[in-house]
């Protein structure tokens, strides 16, 4: 009886690595008889062939079989042979588009891993002229892979994909904080800020809009990751297959780096070897340890207060018997007194401001305070203000809220002789800091009665704020004057929609905000356009100052002080990539001795500051203030 023997092909097991001198090559495929072969083509420089090559490995040359062979049984992993051999039956009846496809994945792959490496951390660097350079991490990486065996490299290149998109995400954080924040993100203490700005996009785009911003945030970073670290693995295959002439590439490369930081080579102002992206993470991690290093040195400089142990009845005697009453004027900063589209209406209304309350019976005296913080996290701004402490971060304002640091809020409190509350209308959740500030209590966004809508993040218009404040507090009849935080939300970004002067007589419950909040501009108008945002912002702070100080006139006593400033300047899509981080602040009364003692801070005439109008930092205004109304210095040490 004749033996039949059935031969069938068995994939040889892959090498570790293809000799250096292997040409990517495509095997021969089967065809029908009665099938014309159609010739693959192969070129030497073919970026795809390489990898191509080693996915394939388990397949020798000319044992595939034909697209339509179906074997009568396969093993467990047939279903993935029969995928390979589907994929080279297609690149075999269509060798041009199979090639078209693998050399744009590689220059797509390459375009990615060198776009991560060289992006800046700034929007104004995000110009064309930083991707023409040559970054240093590129041929490092590109050297050491090639120094590598098959598993150790798939394993580091996929590990400096990651690494890249992690660099890439922190890179984008880093625009958006800049951009928002005046600075960049802190990995240590910035993760908590995420949340607010998702509920300022909910308050200014919709809740649904919030919901799919975070979803689509968090898809968009791990798909970053996983195409990052595919493209380094792609990239890294290919240099292995190609390895002698990736390897002089490697040397020309580093060469010409070595070359053009010698000599100091440039296009369009920008250096052509650059090491920015190790940079970047350099600088990230010099953030991460100074903050470390910051927080206790902090601690100890929190425990140091000039006016720490001075007893309440040597605090601020030359205001006994007034009603003080500290103002915040969100986003208040020296560009709407300077800046050409915003300028001439705020200052108009300044000026108007100043005459009606000339008229009241008021003086008014104004400079600048150089803020802690810039185009948002107003608290830093507040506490620092209150504190006469820098406080910049939110590592800083944990330490001093958790603290005993005066305030200058608390010194009223301390003496005895003032009833002290707060007016936080942008208060919407617990707020344990209160008892920090010395504030006996606390009116927010819940309990001033307010039933009209929302402008925006702004949970009521400042006039309503204002007269509800006069309703509860400031006009009751009480046995002691008072003592009052009032921080105004109207002018918060996006400023769209914006409400507008009512009678005050017809301020009711806030219904009669309904029509006006209805038929204002949308903020996804204006949020994107620079003028615009700019022209709105403008009339929010001219609605502010006008809502404070036509509430001065209307309810304002011979007892009556306020002191109000803005606590940072809007974002830099307002206030200009080099604004100053300067608020105006203003002291207003009717007694011409509270103003008399401060005639040597040489502040000008007026609400508007001058221009060389004298410049302090913010935390050292508490110190001033105490000292000029009388107080008396007894200090603690840390």
């Amino acid at each position: 009886m004749p033996v039949f023997t059935r031969f069938r092909h068995q994939p040889p097991t892959p090498a570790d690595e293809p000799h250096e001198d292997d040409e990517a090559h495509e095997p021969d495929e089967s065809h029908e008889p009665d099938e014309p072969r159609e010739p693959h083509v192969v070129e030497p420089d073919d970026p795809g062939e390489a990898i191509e090559a080693t996915a394939d490995a388990g397949a020798a040359p000319g044992t595939e079989a034909a697209p339509d062979a179906r074997p009568a049984a396969e093993p467990g992993p047939a279903a993935r042979t029969s995928r390979l051999a589907h994929w080279r039956a297609w690149r075999t009846r269509h060798p041009r588009a199979a090639l078209v496809l693998r050399r744009t994945t590689t220059v797509l792959a390459a375009v990615l891993v060198l776009g991560a490496l060289l992006l800046p951390n700034t929007f104004v660097a995000l110009e064309p002229s930083r991707f023409a350079r040559i970054p240093a991490e590129a041929v490092i990486a590109a050297v050491l892979l090639l120094c590598l065996p098959r598993a150790a490299r798939l394993v580091a290149a996929a590990l400096f994909g990651v690494g890249l998109g992690v660099l890439t995400v922190l890179n984008l954080l880093d625009m958006g904080f800049t951009e928002y924040l005046g600075r960049g993100f802190n990995v240590v203490l910035d993760w908590g800020l995420l949340d607010d700005a998702q509920s300022y996009v909910a308050d200014s785009m919709g809740g649904a809009a919030a919901a799919w911003a975070a979803v689509g945030a968090v898809l968009l970073v791990v798909l970053l990751l996983v195409v990052m670290a595919l493209a380094a693995v792609r990239l890294g295959e290919l240099l292995a297959a190609h390895r002698e002439r990736a390897a002089r590439g490697a040397l020309m490369a580093a060469t010409v780096w070595m070359t053009c930081v010698a000599l100091g080579v440039q296009t369009f102002g920008v250096p052509v070897a650059t090491r920015s992206a190790s940079g970047a993470l350099e600088a990230q991690a010099h953030r991460v340890v100074d903050t470390l290093r910051d927080e206790a040195a902090f601690a100890k400089e929190a425990k140091a207060d000039r006016f720490g142990a001075t007893p309440g009845a040597q605090l601020v005697p030359g205001l006994r018997g007034k009603d003080m009453i500290f103002t915040f004027i969100e986003s208040y900063g020296r560009s709407a007194i300077e800046d050409p589209v915003m300028a001439p209406g705020v200052d108009r209304t300044l000026d108007a401001s100043t005459k009606a309350l000339a008229e009241a019976g008021f003086r008014a005296k104004s400079g600048w305070l150089t803020s802690a913080t810039y185009g948002g996290s107003s608290w830093l701004g507040h506490s620092t203000f209150m504190s006469g402490l820098w406080v910049d971060n939110q590592q800083r304002y944990r330490t001093v809220s958790a603290g005993d640091h005066l305030t200058l809020t608390k010194a009223f409190q301390k003496t005895g002789d003032w009833d002290t509350v707060g007016v936080m209308p942008g208060v919407q959740k617990a707020w344990p800091e209160s008892e920090w500030f010395g504030l006996d209590k606390v009116y927010d966004a819940f309990d001033v009665g307010y039933r009209g809508p929302k402008f925006s993040w702004s949970t009521m218009p400042d006039q309503y704020a204002l007269e509800a404040f006069q309703r509860l507090e400031h006009g009751r009849e009480r046995d002691r004057p008072l003592m009052a935080e009032v921080v105004l939300t109207s002018s918060h970004q996006p400023w769209a929609p914006l409400p507008r002067m009512v009678d005050w007589d017809e301020v009711g419950d806030g219904s009669v905000y309904d029509d006006i909040e209805a038929s204002g501009v949308k903020a996804s108008d204006i949020i994107a356009d620079s003028t615009r945002s700019k022209e709105e912002y403008g009339k929010s702070i001219e609605y502010s100052v006008t809502s404070l100080t036509q509430w001065l006139e209307r309810y304002g006593t011979d007892d009556t002080v306020l002191v109000f400033l803005g606590d940072h300047q809007p974002l830099a899509r307002v206030s200009g990539d080099k604004a100053s981080r300067d608020v105006p602040v203003s002291v207003v009364a009717k007694d011409p001795k509270v103003l008399d003692a401060i005639d040597d801070w040489n502040w000008t005439e007026g609400l508007k500051p001058a221009e060389d109008a004298p410049v302090w930092r913010m935390s050292s205004f508490r110190d001033r203030f105490l000292t000029a109304y009388g107080s008396t210095p007894h200090p603690t040490t840390g």
